[in-house]
């Protein structure tokens, strides 16, 4: 019987325990193209390849006087995610293709404490 009662506060303490929440990362880029539309396309192409690195969200921004000035935002679930991401080879080949003429600038952040 006081197996059974250790056993049933084993289980519900750890059925009621909340797992830590997921790191939030959102990665920030913004860079000039040469054009807006053909980069659009190409963005949107790998997309598939974008989520397999481990893209949760993104958004597209163009500048409100230039819409060959682009910022995008990605999410993702880990900082070591992000990184990678940045690093890979399937993105420069994709950064390449869709005609992206700057080098961009780059920031990774993280949701500041309340």
């Amino acid at each position: 019987m006081r197996a059974l009662l250790l056993l049933g506060i084993l289980f519900f303490g750890l059925a009621g325990a909340q797992p830590a929440a997921a790191e939030k990362v959102r990665l920030f880029v913004r860079h000039e193209v040469n054009d807006y539309a053909a980069w659009r396309k190409a963005y949107n192409e790998f997309d598939k390849t974008r989520r397999k690195l481990g893209v949760t969200g993104q958004a597209v921004y163009k500048l409100s006087d230039n819409p060959n000035d682009v910022t995008v935002t990605h999410d993702f679930k880990s900082l070591d995610k992000a990184k990678a991401f940045i690093a890979s080879p399937e993105l420069k080949a994709a950064m390449d293709k869709a005609g992206v003429k700057s080098a961009p600038q780059v920031w990774i952040t993280t949701p500041a404490p309340k």
